[in-house]
């Protein structure tokens, strides 16, 4: 079975003074971003996510330290750790995402398609397992 998520390698830029990654839209985002949003000083042993969303595409890039995202698109659940500003993890469609193993020092940014929309969440394991087999469910 392919993957059902996509690891976005983001070309460094820099010389003697440092490194530089930028991030476009329709470059190396395939979509619009319309919000980012980043989290940080996570309490050990705190787990985040726990939700899908129904149109949502992000980006998610741990710009330090790293954590683990565990994806479920349903039939199959993977653990994917991020834990390098050079790569994000791109994340379409319908998947289940919960985050674990958050370094003390990591700072995970996301980039997002579209604006804070409480009714694009899938908050209930069971409702998501729904969706995916109901395409008429919202």
């Amino acid at each position: 079975m392919t993957a059902f998520y996509k690891l976005v390698d983001f070309m460094i830029k820099g010389d003697e003074r440092g490194s530089l990654i930028a991030i476009e839209q329709g470059y190396n985002a395939p979509f619009e971003i319309k919000r980012v949003y980043y989290i940080f000083d996570t309490k050990k042993g705190v787990e985040r996510g726990f939700h899908a969303h129904k149109n949502l595409k992000q980006i998610a890039i741990a710009v330090k330290g790293s954590c683990t995202f565990v994806l479920d698109n349903g039939k199959k659940r993977e653990e994917l750790t991020l834990n390098t500003p050079t790569k994000g993890l791109l994340i379409e469609g319908l998947i289940w995402r919960e985050m674990k193993d958050f370094s003390s020092d990591c700072v995970l940014v996301v980039l997002a398609s579209e604006h804070y929309d409480e009714c694009d969440y899938i908050r209930e394991y069971d409702k998501f397992l729904e969706a995916l087999h109901n395409d008429n469910s919202w």
